[in-house]
């Protein structure tokens, strides 16, 4: 018996195509892009058997969550611990701005955002905890089968970092995760192993060519 966990990053909105910090402060809806990528998603994996459909309850996640849950007739449970980093003050601007604003803190962040947050923001280290937390949650709901968990892009790197043994300061350094694409993890025997990380191959090339979102 192995339990699959499909981790399914959001897809586009319009924050990400700006490419500024967007954390659990803000709630834009997706874009025609993103919703096409959700859609993508679920003609791809709706042949899948699913046990399953775990989401964070901002808007961008359940969009995506949605295509999949209506074609096999399973509920959304939406749980708090799966939406994104709170970026504190940070929400809504570029990078260059909060490096501009926030210098010193926007540096500590940089190199080691598992104990240094945002401004008024989230650790890694606190990301972490519950994202595991979710995932004992599912584990012990579920002790084998495909479950799908619709998260965010900083939650999901941290989370890989956590189940895989990588430092979770170093997440925004060791994992990708653009828009609409799915990282699997299986729990077998000997623990956690990464079956695929940042997989785009269920999206068109047009929607794959979206790289920068």
């Amino acid at each position: 018996m192995t339990l699959r966990l499909y981790l399914l990053r959001h897809g586009q909105t319009a924050m990400s195509r700006a490419n500024v910090f967007c954390g659990r402060g803000l709630d834009p809806e997706l874009t025609a892009e993103g919703a096409s990528m959700a859609e993508a998603f679920a003609a791809t994996y709706k042949s899948h058997p699913w046990t399953a459909i775990y989401a964070s309850p901002l808007t961008r996640a359940v969009a995506t969550a949605t295509p999949l849950a209506t074609a096999i007739g399973l509920p959304i449970e939406r749980r708090a611990e799966l939406a994104e980093i709170d970026y504190g003050e940070w929400d809504g601007l570029s990078a260059e701005v909060v490096d501009r604003k926030w210098h010193d803190e926007y540096e500590r962040w940089t190199a080691d955002p598992a104990w240094n947050p945002p401004t008024q923001g989230e650790t890694a280290i606190a990301i972490a905890q519950r994202m595991t937390n979710i995932v004992e949650e599912i584990s012990d709901a579920h002790m084998d089968g495909n479950v799908l968990v619709v998260s965010h892009k900083a939650s999901i790197r941290v989370l890989l970092c956590a189940l895989l043994g990588v430092d979770v300061g170093r997440f925004r350094y060791r994992f990708g995760c653009p828009v609409g694409s799915v990282s699997i993890v299986a729990f077998g025997a000997h623990g956690p192993l990464a079956e695929a990380v940042a997989d785009r191959s269920h999206l068109d090339a047009t929607l794959r060519g979206l790289e920068g979102t």
